[in-house]
């Protein structure tokens, strides 16, 4: 007979159900069955209803702490949340209006925070870039990865002057809905891909542009330890930048090679980023919708365990 969950004070990101749940309500109480009282709405590839919420919230006092930009309308494989960069003006008008729906959804499930997540410099050449070389730095053997890195160095500073123009962008983007939506916070988390605009030095530069207007940072765990074993920046170094304007972190494990992993089945620090995480910031487990209900309770054993 499979154990319900220990009370924690965790949230669930909705994408961990992949497919398998198909209205907010039944997430919810699904949620509630694992021990969480906190929830967020993460990137699913179709939208879920609202129906039964307010009632679901009622019956258990869970609420939504977050939600991940896109997550309510994916219509390609770059969310529309993610297009408030783009050199072109259609497509941001387009990014900001689905933005605006997702906040408008934000608000009406009470949700305090929406997260933009990072998005490639739109470039055709350093897309297929980056792709070899990430294909390249799995494919490494110990004597070829400093090489490898050192590439992926290299490009990571070409895609940073590349993809200047977008971040300027994207940050005017965010200023124009944190004045429209001040009730809403955003937060920014980086990408994973080499040809994400939003790298270590770009993320100081627009978080210092958009601290007059609240605009938080976002971790994830299993993304910045796989830019890490690429050679670039690691978790502490992004923990120290931008810990002060910290709202939260997705708790996921990873490798070079797989991403997404219940914490406890990787190579992830965890106590570094206990160490380095205020108690203040919400704290969500996501992981990829192949690991089930078993692996969730582990991890959060697993993560109680540490201290978290």
């Amino acid at each position: 007979m499979t154990q319900p969950g220990i009370p924690n004070e965790f949230a669930l990101s909705t994408a961990c159900y992949g497919g398998r749940l198909k209205s907010i309500e039944d997430q919810a109480f699904a949620a509630v069955g694992m021990g969480f009282r906190r929830v967020e709405l993460g990137l699913l590839d179709q939208p879920v209803t609202f129906n039964g919420f307010a009632d679901s919230r009622r019956e258990t006092g869970i609420s939504v702490d977050s939600m991940v930009a896109g997550c309510l309308n994916p219509k390609a494989e770059n969310m529309s949340g993610t297009r408030l960069g783009s050199p072109k003006a259609e497509e941001r008008e387009r990014a900001l209006n689905s933005l605006r729906r997702h906040i408008r959804s934000a608000q009406a499930l009470e949700c305090p925070l929406v997260i933009v997540r990072g998005c490639a410099v739109e470039n055709d050449k350093l897309q297929a870039e980056a792709d070899s070389l990430h294909a390249e730095l799995l494919d490494a053997t110990n004597g070829q990865l400093e090489a490898a890195q050192s590439k992926i160095g290299d490009f990571v500073a070409r895609v940073q002057k590349k993809g200047q123009k977008q971040v300027e962008h994207l940050c005017r983007s965010l200023h124009t809905l944190r004045a429209e939506f001040p009730d809403t916070r955003l937060a920014l988390e980086p990408g994973l891909q080499f040809n994400d605009i939003l790298n270590f030095e770009a993320m100081e530069w627009a978080l210092g542009d958009l601290s007059r207007q609240d605009v938080a940072y976002w971790h994830d765990t299993g993304r910045i330890h796989q830019r890490e074993a690429a050679g670039l920046p690691g978790q502490g170094a992004w923990l120290e930048a931008f810990g002060e304007c910290l709202a939260g972190v997705h708790l996921q494990d990873s490798t070079l090679e797989e991403a997404e992993l219940p914490p406890g089945q990787g190579e992830v620090d965890f106590r570094l980023v206990l160490d380095s995480v205020a108690s203040t910031a919400v704290r969500v487990v996501e992981v990829n919708p192949r690991h089930g209900r078993p692996e969730i309770l582990a991890c959060v054993q697993f993560l109680a365990d540490m201290g978290f």
